[in-house]
């Protein structure tokens, strides 16, 4: 059962990323038709075609290596001033688009430059009547909006997954039922180890008969919904004689706790102490019970996930701008002995891996329960989906980024020789941004050849 587990997880995952690859590409393929341009495929993967079929102008079809995907349009490249206008480069959205091109176009390259191959390589006849369906015609507002279509698919759907996790399945944090139960009040500098002695003062959840299991359902008369909630409560009644409801095997119990004023350290808005510019923890004066929750899934409100998506797309972020850092980090642990950090970069293999050994795994202390895998498989997707949508954010061809930056560069210049009463530009030459397009191509084959490598010989561990 255990290997069938394994095998259902990491066919789940990859059947997830695989239809967020799709919408991605149907949010450019939407706004494309919508604003007239030709569209001739929409594909998911790259490689041999497994499977198409033509539905009108447009071939939809899956291939063989699920790397990704694009569509075709025509016209991404304008041609050259001079050149047989009915002639136009066939040009394809996806970061792996330009790279497959490429081989075409390697007899020319010591004859002619990248932006000339570029408009010689894959040239397409256009139609009568598709003049004006050419994807360079479109305004730079209408270009944009095409572009971004594919990241902005990616946020949707990051959004519902992290809505259906945190208000449906739960997201995993601190509840209200109690773990354990301190015997006594030690200073906050003390050791996690040190134990209690004859002269330490008892703890006021102990004195009070507070037990490991029992759910804190009231503090002082007011409802508990969260950790969160109670332990604000608990800090602000220092120095006063508080109720406390518990529930206990299905009963409620009323219990009654005198609070201390003492120094415990400083708890930040992640539920983690913050430290000093010494590294130790910072302390305030607060009430103090002697309590630890039980972790376990918490369901969040649906207000709290724009709070929430907020905070994703704010650590991919970072994340993704020290790329060039992990990737030295995910190196040495490839061809080395040092072990992979579990907040770097994972290739397509490592994820799958991840969702199986989640889906298996009995020792995996906070994903026990069909609830709390489905959960954790559930946010790994949505992380996957803020990736996609902040790496292809990066301005950069053959990135969508890049092509965003090319459109809105476009329409500033319009805009500019508008003002200044001078003749239209034109759009922008791209052609001559694809020596970028190509050092940026490769720059991505190695890096995901290099984590596939080391997802395998060097996996990420989860649960330690």
């Amino acid at each position: 059962m255990t290997a069938l587990y394994y095998a259902l997880g990491a066919l789940a995952l990859a059947l997830g990323i695989g239809v967020s690859i799709a919408l991605h590409e149907i949010g450019h393929l939407v706004p494309a038709k919508r604003f007239g341009v030709k569209v001739t495929q929409y594909m998911v993967g790259f490689g041999p075609t497994l499977w198409s079929r033509r539905r009108g102008e447009t071939e939809y079809g899956i291939k063989a290596i699920p790397l990704g995907g694009y569509i075709r349009m025509i016209g991404m490249v304008p041609p050259k001033p001079g050149d047989d206008p009915r002639l136009v480069r066939a040009s394809s959205t996806g970061r792996m688009g330009l790279m497959v091109d490429s081989a075409v176009q390697a007899r020319a390259e010591r004859r002619t430059g990248m932006a000339e191959q570029a408009r010689q390589a894959s040239l397409e006849e256009i139609r009568p009547g598709d003049e004006h369906r050419v994807f360079f015609r479109l305004s730079a507002p209408r270009k944009v909006v095409v572009m971004l279509g594919g990241p902005m698919m990616n946020l949707v759907i990051a959004a519902v997954l992290i809505a259906v996790t945190a208000s449906g399945f739960g997201v995993l944090g601190s509840t209200t039922r109690i773990q354990t139960v301190s015997q006594c009040v030690l200073p906050a500098t003390a050791p996690a180890e040190q134990q209690c002695t004859a002269t330490d003062p008892r703890a006021p959840a102990a004195e009070a008969g507070v037990r490991p299991g029992d759910r804190l359902v009231a503090f002082d008369g007011q409802p508990v919904g969260s950790w969160e909630r109670a332990r604000a409560a608990i800090r602000a009644a220092g120095g006063r004689t508080v109720r406390l409801t518990v529930e206990r095997d299905g009963q409620q119990v009323a219990l009654t706790a005198t609070v201390p004023t003492t120094a415990r350290p400083v708890i930040g808005d992640d539920g983690q102490p913050v430290l000093a510019a010494d590294g130790t923890p910072r302390t305030e004066q607060v009430g103090f019970l002697g309590l630890s929750p039980l972790p376990g899934l918490v369901r969040r409100p649906l207000t709290e996930v724009p709070g929430v998506l907020g905070d994703g797309l704010v650590q991919t972020a970072g994340v993704i701008l020290r790329i060039p850092q992990k990737m030295v980090g995910v190196a040495q642990a490839a061809f080395g002995s040092g072990e992979r950090d579990p907040n770097g970069p994972i290739g397509v293999v490592g994820v799958t891996r991840v969702a199986g050994e989640i889906a298996s795994s009995q020792d995996i202390a906070f994903v026990q329960g069909p609830r709390a895998r489905i959960s954790f498989l559930l946010s790994l997707l949505a992380s996957l989906n803020l990736a996609l949508f902040v790496f292809n954010l990066i301005p950069l061809l053959p990135l969508d980024g890049g092509h965003v930056a090319g459109a809105l560069y476009e329409g500033a210049r319009r805009t500019l020789a508008r003002l200044r009463r001078r003749p239209d530009p034109g759009p922008t030459d791209v052609a001559r941004l694809l020596p970028i397009a190509y050092a940026v191509s490769s720059v991505l084959i190695v890096m995901s050849v290099l984590l596939v490598y080391a997802d395998v010989v060097n996996p990420v561990r989860i649960g330690g």
